[in-house]
């Protein structure tokens, strides 16, 4: 596979579903095959365990990242490790882990965004434990961000961590060799984390959005609240491409479809291909594939019509 051509991808995308009930199917994990427009559910995520206050915030699993041989997806308040046939393996909690949503793989580090803390959280893939978080929040003065120890003893609120508030909805954590990016859509934009916990504004960024991340020379990020996927450089260029939309009449449990349990066309998940082939998330279920480049739509597969079900994490199937 080149930059300039596309040979059709396995994708892996786990989904959650708005406003179900207990004892339904909340969501799971995918293997979409573009080539042969197959989709195959791994993991049907029924657990009885589910936290049902709320709408929707502890169901589902969400971000997926893979180190050696091993697959890593966050529910809420908890990490899960798979092996390739989808068996778990082993699962780790921190206290200030709260409603996560994506995460990200750098070296032998994992970065977790715990949303409810306002915070990103490390762990050790190669210790396999959690030992470093950062809490972050917008003042007078500009971003801020405190480091904390995500094991403390204290618990939420004390000595060693922030209480759950979700001020931020921090959504999305990239790293590199320039350092850490967060994203949420309360963060007034894409916030870097450098050098001694020093955080800056990257960038301005509109509210709504999800999976922002640095791209190109610009950013990339699900502009959810305007129902597109969409790059912005810093030349100025400016590419928008239109999350899928279904006619009303093929949707099911239409009935939630009041912008705060379900809706079609709400934007999640977004994975890198290469330099000009992306792929995005949407409700209902359904994963696209783009030509930045041209501006284009490439393929699409949906898995479900019911217009609660939505992707959340989504990468490239990489065994």
């Amino acid at each position: 596979m080149t930059e300039t051509s596309l040979e059709l991808p396995t994708l892996i995308a786990t989904s959650v579903v708005r406003g179900a009930e207990q004892g339904d199917s909340h969501g799971g994990i995918y293997l979409v095959n573009f080539a042969e427009q197959e989709v195959t559910q791994v993991v049907d995520w029924d657990t009885s365990e589910i936290d049902f206050k709320g709408r929707g915030w502890d169901r589902g699993l969400r971000g997926i990242a893979f180190f050696g041989e091993e697959i890593y997806i966050a529910a809420s308040d908890e990490l899960f490790i798979y092996d390739r046939q989808f068996n778990i393996k082993r699962s780790f909690r921190s206290t200030y882990l709260k409603h996560c949503h994506e995460i990200f793989q750098l070296n032998n580090h994992l970065y977790l965004t715990s949303t409810g803390h306002d915070s990103i959280l490390a762990f050790d893939l190669d210790k396999q434990a959690f030992f470093w978080a950062i809490h972050l929040s917008l003042t007078e003065e500009g971003p801020r961000g405190i480091a904390y120890d995500p094991q403390g003893i204290s618990g939420p609120g004390g000595a060693d961590g922030p209480k759950a508030r979700n001020l931020l909805h921090l959504n999305n954590v990239y790293a590199d060799r320039r350092g850490m990016f967060a994203s949420g859509l309360k963060t007034e934009g894409v916030l870097h984390i450098g050098n001694e916990n020093v955080v800056t504004k990257a960038i301005d960024m509109p509210q709504g959005m999800h999976n922002a991340r640095p791209f190109r020379d610009g950013v990339l990020f699900n502009d959810t609240a305007s129902d597109v996927v969409r790059y912005v450089g810093r030349d100025g260029t400016q590419i928008a491409l239109p999350v899928p939309v279904y006619d009303p009449s093929e949707l099911e449990h239409a009935e939630l479809a009041d912008g705060k349990l379900a809706r079609q066309g709400f934007g999640r998940g977004l994975c890198v291909i290469n330099d000009r082939f992306i792929a995005a998330g949407s409700s209902p279920s359904t994963v696209t594939l783009y030509d930045l480049d041209a501006g284009t739509e490439v393929a699409r597969v949906n898995f479900s019509m019911d217009v609660r079900n939505a992707i959340h994490g989504l990468e490239v199937w990489p065994y």
